[in-house]
């Protein structure tokens, strides 16, 4: 990816590649003397409030939906060592940010609220019936 390009969120949201902000970290865990000498875990800064890119709206719904996962100043902390080498980490944490994004700017479907049909009721109570019954007949026979 170079400096011009973007990052696709949805069919009409892009975020320019210079609003994120990509550091490279030694990675943690195994990876015996490679690990202390390669900067390979990609570390990426996403300033989420204060991102021009994202609509009024989408930015509101994204605050929304990932006020835990952001900083006191709004800006969306995203990490991946998942691989050995940096171009991979880069590429799996630019994925993460590109579907984590494009879920929480989505427009949530209006729900219709609906209710059981009669029939669906009547199986359902009928259902409790039998069920009652067979755990009634469970129990020890009456001495009559």
């Amino acid at each position: 990816m170079d400096e011009g390009s973007v990052v696709r969120i949805t069919g009409r949201i892009a975020i320019p590649l210079r609003e994120l902000e990509l550091r490279y970290v030694r990675s943690s865990g195994p990876g015996g003397q490679n690990v202390n000498k390669v900067a390979s875990k990609a570390v990426l800064h996403f300033d989420l409030r204060g991102s021009p890119s994202l609509p009024a709206a989408a930015r509101e719904r994204a605050l929304a939906r990932l006020g835990p996962r952001l900083t006191r100043d709004g800006v969306l902390v995203l990490s991946s060592d998942a691989y050995r080498d940096q171009p991979r980490n880069r590429a799996a944490v630019v994925e993460r940010l590109r579907a984590l994004l494009a879920q929480a700017v989505a427009i949530p479907k209006h729900r219709r609220p609906t209710a059981p049909s009669t029939a669906a009721r009547e199986r359902r109570l009928a259902e409790k019936h039998l069920r009652s019954r067979r755990k009634r007949e469970r129990g020890r026979p009456d001495e009559d």
